[in-house]
């Protein structure tokens, strides 16, 4: 008697050259921060709005506007490579100033908000990466490093900072949690940009 049919549906995960993404393979290039501070990071994601219409004792529904839900990331601070420091310095290069004394009229603004960040790139490692990318540079090597995905945030801004809490009844190290708005993500497989058109 014949064994079962295998089929490419169910052949799939024997193949030896499949490889799923890991959630630990990846990297989060913020100028400014440093990318091992990272702890975790949620990827982008959207939803699409929806629109009805009602008929008599029916109701049908149609698709809206794709809104890009905000980034969370979680980072540790280190002494000697200050993270509060470096998100309070990006907050005042955004355009906030403290309200010290009544001539102070300077506020956030967009333009300041992006340009105190420069750039979010989350990047998804594959197997071994020999060459895990310059990340001092902002640069991406992208098919040596063995990348399996990129997302670059268009026009981020840090929307919330936790700064996490002190306690004398824990020992664990001391975590922040960053927000960023943006207003849409870029996704790129390998080397292949899927722009518009």
């Amino acid at each position: 008697m014949a064994g079962p049919t295998i089929t490419s549906s169910n052949a799939f995960w024997a193949q030896p050259s499949t490889e799923p993404k890991r959630a630990y393979r990846f990297l989060l290039i913020i100028n400014g921060l440093e990318h091992w501070a990272v702890k975790k990071v949620t990827r982008p994601k959207w939803k699409v709005s929806e629109i009805s219409h009602d008929y008599i004792n029916h109701k049908f529904w149609y698709p809206g506007r794709v809104e890009w839900e905000p980034m969370t990331v979680t980072l540790v601070d280190p002494v000697s490579k200050d993270t509060t420091g470096t998100l309070m310095a990006m907050i005042m290069a955004s355009g906030y100033r403290l309200p010290i004394n009544q001539s102070t009229t300077r506020t956030v603004n967009k333009y300041e908000a992006v340009e105190s960040i420069g750039s979010v790139t989350l990047v998804g490692l594959g197997g071994h990466p020999e060459v895990p990318g310059k990340a001092d540079e902002g640069n991406v090597l992208e098919p040596e490093a063995g990348f399996t995905e990129k997302w670059e945030l268009v026009n981020p801004w840090i929307q919330t900072v936790e700064m996490g809490e002190y306690s004398y009844s824990e020992d664990a190290i001391l975590e922040l949690g960053v927000t960023f708005r943006y207003d849409f993500a870029k996704y790129n497989l390998m080397n292949k940009k899927q722009d518009g058109g």
